[in-house]
């Protein structure tokens, strides 16, 4: 089951990203896949706005995460593209921020093939003209739960 949006601009990206995380379950992996500039931190901004976040969001591309705590979920949002080896992963404790009740948002995940868990969720977000556009693709049970929520919006 996939969903498909065009995105004019940064604050289309932003509200996608809202409408997303408005409708995330706990124990959910997203993917997201996109060039350099494409949008995904800024997709990952609007997720974390669904769950109250109004500070900035910026991308762990030198930390690799970076921890959100909400009051009823935490948001983990990874940026693998300077991940060296997927064993980093392992060794980063990857398996800890997998739980009941977190939600992670994985940048460049081809970069941790073979360690990183089946996502729920495989995001794309790919210039198309002017702007972007984003496709999410179920993977799982959870996943097609979720994108039956987004389409009937």
């Amino acid at each position: 089951m996939a969903y498909s949006l065009e995105l004019a601009d940064e604050a289309a990206t932003v509200a996608a990203g809202e409408q997303l995380g408005a409708r995330l379950l706990p124990s959910t992996v997203l993917f997201l896949h996109g060039d350099l500039g494409a949008g995904k931190t800024t997709f990952c901004r609007g997720v974390l706005r669904a769950f109250g976040h109004t500070g900035a969001v910026k991308s762990p591309t030198y930390t690799l995460v970076e921890p959100y705590d909400m009051p009823e979920v935490s948001v983990y949002h990874f940026d693998l593209y300077r991940l060296g080896d997927p064993e980093e992963l392992e060794y980063m404790g990857l398996r800890d921020y997998l739980n009941d009740r977190s939600i992670c948002l994985i940048e460049w995940p081809e970069r941790g093939a073979g360690i990183l868990p089946a996502p729920d969720i495989q995001g794309n977000i790919r210039q198309q003209g002017h702007g972007r556009r984003l496709t999410l693709e179920a993977n799982s049970e959870r996943g097609q739960e979720i994108i039956t929520k987004l389409k009937a919006l």
